[in-house]
């Protein structure tokens, strides 16, 4: 068995670590273009909102607890909170709450969600250091680049092994942000994504559950203290991503060194960005917009519904089988639930994913009558639903790409009304839309 594992690793695989540390620590101040930096403050925006939206959910409220018990420093702030705590666990509350919704950021060639880890670290560091808005924003996309590239070398098979690639990628792309606003050196830097390395967090198993969230603030958590570390001369293995039993070769077959190394400084992955429109897991995504689409146009009431029928990609099947949940998080990954809130309420944000709603009788009677059948001929991306009436009607509609996919972006003002749905409702109408306009001026 070991013997085979040494035949099976590459062992001449680049220097990743090491090149990934220059890049970050060299690469100048916005040596990006205008576009990549716009995208970088949608993200900031997109972020900010996720996380003052969620601040008083259960699971931030639970993990505070847990906190408070240690007596932290007052530190750094908790997005839409007055308590502060140190760094590191402003990092962890900060990156609960902007994932609990599960309506944040995703990078759709991996379903990573870069933001939840990269940016709730930054910018609690930022806010102990003093940071320039030029400084984070920089530090977010080399943070950025770093989760997305290594995400690109090793999904799908990480992913399909059970591992929760947005806390795996992101503990790496955390270490890298925190290195640049630090200020370290490209070895120091190394060292950093070295320990980071050894610390990878998230597994599938958990959706459903407080602990899905957990996972990108452990990350921003870990990928803080490990720039902290390196920063105070603790060391690591300098080729602690790329070596035979290093974190990529241990934690997936697929080691696509070319992801993390081709156009590096020139092709941006934060420039793919994408945002949700939906409260839940992307790929019920195009199945809500199909139901949402059918209501609308054709005026669907529930009483009128006779069946849906819905052919999705088994990974949607795989992902959001949940046909009876209980609780609003596990109606986030019900295909059923989100098909049936979408024909009822025309929309799927975090209200259609409450306890409330997900146990309404009237949600429950058309969420039965929503049948899902595995098609692989349709892309992971698509979704062909067909709406049955009592009358004998048949409305049908494919969507091949969703609302907030890379193909039909979300604008600026839908993800600023998604922005102000979350945020004014905490901290006030004036408060919100003060937060939106500097999110989307920070260090310009």
């Amino acid at each position: 068995m070991t013997k085979n594992t040494i035949v099976k690793a590459d062992v001449n695989a680049p220097a990743v670590t090491e090149i990934l540390a220059h890049f970050v620590i060299n690469h100048p101040s916005k040596g990006w273009s205008d576009a990549v930096d716009e995208q970088a403050h949608r993200t900031l925006a997109n972020w900010t909102g996720c996380a003052i939206g969620a601040s008083h959910h259960e699971p931030v409220e639970a993990a505070l607890r847990a906190v408070m018990m240690l007596e932290p420093a007052p530190q750094a702030s908790i997005l839409g909170r007055t308590e502060r705590v140190d760094i590191a666990n402003a990092a962890l509350i900060n990156g609960i709450s902007s994932h609990t919704f599960d309506y944040d950021d995703t990078h759709l060639k991996t379903i990573i969600h870069p933001a939840g880890p990269v940016a709730s670290a930054l910018m609690a560091l930022s806010e102990l250091l003093n940071s320039s808005g030029r400084e984070v924003m920089d530090a977010l996309v080399l943070g950025i680049e770093v989760s997305c590239r290594v995400g690109n070398s090793i999904y799908p098979d990480h992913y399909d092994r059970g591992w929760h690639i947005t806390g795996t990628t992101g503990i790496l792309g955390a270490a890298a942000a925190c290195s640049r606003l630090l200020k370290l050196s490209a070895e120091q830097t190394q060292m950093a994504l070295g320990i980071a390395a050894s610390q990878p967090v998230g597994l599938r198993e958990q959706f459903g559950t407080m602990t899905k969230p957990l996972h990108p603030g452990a990350a921003a958590k870990t990928g803080l203290m490990a720039a902290l570390m390196a920063k105070q001369g603790f060391t690591a293995s300098a080729r602690a991503l790329e070596a035979p039993r290093g974190l990529i070769q241990v934690i997936s077959d697929k080691c696509d060194w070319k992801e993390i190394t081709e156009g590096l400084g020139l092709n941006w992955e934060s420039a793919l960005n994408t945002y949700k429109p939906f409260a839940c897991g992307i790929v019920i995504h195009p199945s809500i917009d199909g139901c949402v689409q059918l209501r609308n146009q054709h005026n669907l009431k529930p009483e009128q519904i006779e069946e849906v029928r819905l052919k999705v990609h088994s990974l949607v099947i795989e992902l959001t089988g949940k046909k009876t949940p209980k609780k609003g998080l596990e109606g986030k990954f019900s295909v059923y639930h989100s098909c049936a809130a979408g024909l009822i309420y025309g929309k799927a944000g975090e209200h259609e994913y409450s306890d409330a709603v997900v146990q309404d009788p009237a949600v429950i009677a058309l969420r039965d009558k929503v049948q899902a059948v595995i098609d692989d001929s349709i892309g992971e991306a698509a979704a062909d639903i067909t709406v049955l009436t009592k009358d004998g009607k048949q409305h049908h509609i494919l969507i091949e790409h969703a609302i907030g996919s890379l193909e039909r972006p979300m604008s600026n003002e839908q993800l600023k009304t998604k922005f102000m749905d979350q945020v004014a409702a905490v901290i006030g109408q004036g408060a919100a839309d003060q937060a939106w306009q500097r999110a989307m001026n920070f260090g310009r």
